[in-house]
């Protein structure tokens, strides 16, 4: 699946059959599906799921525990905007397709 795929997904009710967990994770955060987004990334212990989990505990405000994730990961505090490091842990993650 490319970045273009995953994005044009959004405007459906569940996401597609066979994302890796943090790829659906990032599905559902789009969604505002907080708690489901969470539950996925709790599960799995690899590093894409340390920075998606990173990420969302970013967008909940809990810079603590965000920071916390990032070192997990191996990845950089992100500062900019949410938007910007949604789409830029989906490109990586989807290997960086358009």
């Amino acid at each position: 699946m490319t970045l273009s795929e995953l994005n044009a997904s959004l405007t459906a009710p569940e996401p597609p059959h066979g994302l890796a967990p943090p790829v659906q994770s990032l599905w559902w955060a789009a969604h505002g599906e907080w708690e489901k987004a969470h539950a996925i990334v709790m599960k799995d212990d690899s590093r894409e799921a340390a920075w998606v989990h990173a990420y969302l505990h970013r967008v909940e405000g809990d810079l603590p525990n965000a920071s916390y994730w990032y070192r997990t990961a191996g990845k950089p505090v992100a500062t900019g905007t949410l938007e910007t490091e949604w789409t830029a842990i989906a490109g990586a993650l989807l290997g960086a397709g358009s």
